[in-house]
């Protein structure tokens, strides 16, 4: 019986949150066409989600294209020409490894400072404050950060791109041996649009779910500064997850 009532309580609060985040992404919907009157919000999000996390993303993508060409040669060695070493790590990254590593590095860094930000707002009442100058938060908090989201990905993505095949490409040659023209030579033997348009709806969806559940986390925050904290980790936690979820669904309709 304590089973069956923990197990009925864990759903009326799967299913309360779910709501919840349902009449969240409705508001924010109905706030899209209003940000056009306010496009600094956006441009400072834009400054904080983009521009602030090109180090972290340069340092990251150097080495997961370093370690793809390192993993690709040992794989092929005796089975496969390593004029391929270059057709492998790009096929790699810009599909996978490039859209999901960097997803999942913005979500740590800036999902989390969502939560805690929005989250510190709510406990020390100052979103309340906002609904009672009459002003929508979903529109001044969520909005540009959503915005911010889904434009930012995609370019730090395409850095981590270009970063990763270039890390990819010194490896190569460095300890693999082979030359520069065979490795980039290979990057472009196979290569395809729709490996680089797939990858890039990926970081576009990739975006929008750090946002929203940052913004989601942050609003549903009490409890003072050990709420914030554990809405910080909820908000990282739940990012990575549906991120993952997401990425097998996005590969099964681009490449499936």
């Amino acid at each position: 019986m304590l089973f069956i009532a923990f197990a009925q309580r864990r759903l009326v609060a799967f299913v309360s949150q779910v709501g919840e985040l349902s009449i969240l992404i409705w508001r924010l919907l109905k706030a899209l066409p209003l940000m056009v009157k306010n496009p600094y919000l956006t441009s400072q999000q834009m400054m904080v989600m983009g521009v602030n996390s090109l180090p972290l993303i340069i340092l990251t993508s150097i080495f997961t294209g370093a370690v793809s060409s390192v993993q690709a040669a040992y794989q092929f060695q005796g089975f496969v020409p390593l004029r391929y070493l270059g057709t492998t790590v790009g096929k790699a990254v810009v599909i996978e490894l490039g859209p999901v590593l960097t997803a999942l590095v913005v979500a740590g860094r800036v999902g989390a400072s969502i939560a805690a930000e929005l989250g510190t707002m709510k406990v020390t009442e100052q979103i309340d404050a906002l609904e009672t100058m009459a002003l929508d938060p979903v529109r001044y908090l969520v909005v540009p950060r959503f915005l911010a989201g889904i434009t930012m990905l995609p370019v730090l993505t395409i850095f981590a791109d270009f970063v990763a095949i270039v890390g990819g490409l010194v490896v190569a040659v460095l300890a693999v041996d082979i030359t520069p023209y065979t490795f980039l030579n290979g990057v472009k033997l196979f290569f395809e649009l729709q490996d680089l348009f797939g990858g890039l709806a990926k970081s576009v969806a990739f975006g929008a779910i750090i946002a929203i559940v940052g913004c989601f986390q942050g609003f549903r925050t009490t409890g003072g500064a050990e709420g914030v904290g554990f809405s910080t980790t909820r908000a990282v936690v739940l990012s990575s997850i549906l991120i993952l979820l997401s990425d097998y669904v996005i590969a099964t309709i681009f490449f499936g």
